[in-house]
């Protein structure tokens, strides 16, 4: 009888330092060019940008490892999948609503969400999270009051669009997500590291945060990029009320990948544009950009990053259009 050998998917547990490594030795070794080409306004701009999506993203993504680790060390396995419905419809949006629990953005739901399906949760109320969380909870929605004073409707409408949006995805994930993708990425996260509680705490919250923070270097450089290279003209000439206008602002948020905490101040500042497309600004963000994309494709794999950024872009262009026309 002929012997199945049975391949587990490829994973590179320290990709990100990895990444790291590189990337700082070949900017020592080319520190001579560089210098030169930054004195360039474009490579200026570039650099610019790049530091302050990666400045601007770190802290947020030590607080999504530091829950991640803690989740890992201190809570009994299976001890968050027990406290929501067992039936996914249900536990979909209770999770999704646990989201605004969280203060942080994106790059922190990411490890954070990894975790909870290690531990049991159903992936599909684990991604509603994800998706959740940096859309709304309270310091984003502050922020959305702050930048819209005269538009007090825009808060409400960011937090249903984006609750919409995290439950409807969760819901269709349930129906024709495949969760293979999902728990295969995760499953050597499924226990925290023999030793003391400190020390493990300590080694998976390291681990984590090399492994996520070379990729969010690769899409915050993926986002610097466009943002470069996006002509300004090309945005404005088709800043007119309509769906086009819809699609071109959430496409924007998607390159620009801004934090959630920041973003409603720069949709703010696009007063070309209608308060839908804006609001389809707001909800896509924190849901599909650049950084985010590669963090997802480093934690779960570049089919689930595909398959769920595509959907997850879609549905959030759906549900800020219908809550935009509804509200706003």
């Amino acid at each position: 009888m002929r012997s199945q050998v049975v391949r587990s998917p490829v994973r590179l547990p320290e990709a990100g330092l990895a990444l790291v490594t590189v990337l700082v030795l070949a900017a020592v070794a080319l520190r001579p060019a560089l210098t030169g080409l930054l004195g360039h306004p474009a490579a200026a701009n570039w650099a610019t940008v790049f530091v302050a999506i990666t400045i601007q993203a770190v802290p947020f993504l030590v607080l999504g490892v530091a829950v991640s680790a803690s989740i890992a060390t201190f809570v009994p396995p299976g001890a968050i999948a027990r406290m929501l419905p067992e039936r996914p419809v249900l536990a979909v949006p209770t999770a999704a609503a646990a989201g605004a629990a969280l203060p942080g953005c994106e790059c922190g739901s990411v490890p954070i969400a990894a975790r909870l399906v290690a531990s049991g949760v159903t992936p599909a109320a684990a991604l509603a999270f994800l998706l959740s969380a940096p859309a709304i909870n309270p310091i984003v929605l502050v922020a959305t009051a702050v930048a819209f004073p005269g538009h007090p409707a825009m808060v409400l409408a960011r937090l249903l669009a984006s609750l919409l949006a995290a439950v409807g995805m969760g819901l269709l994930w349930v129906a024709f997500g495949r969760d293979d993708l999902v728990t295969a990425a995760v499953r050597s996260r499924a226990a925290a590291p023999p030793g003391p509680r400190t020390s493990a705490f300590f080694a998976t919250a390291q681990h984590d945060f090399l492994q996520a923070g070379g990729f969010l270097v690769v899409g915050a450089a993926a986002a610097a990029t466009m943002q470069t290279v996006l002509p300004r003209r090309l945005v404005d000439s088709i800043a007119h009320p309509g769906p086009l206008s819809v699609l071109v602002l959430a496409v924007l948020a998607v390159v620009l990948a801004l934090c959630s905490e920041a973003d409603a101040f720069v949709a703010a500042g696009l007063k070309q544009f209608s308060l839908t497309a804006r609001l389809a600004f707001l909800v896509v963000g924190p849901m599909v950009d650049l950084k985010l994309f590669a963090l997802q494709a480093g934690t779960f794999g570049s089919r689930f990053a595909w398959r769920f950024s595509l959907g997850t872009f879609a549905v959030a262009v759906a549900a800020a259009s219908l809550v935009g026309w509804w509200l706003l």
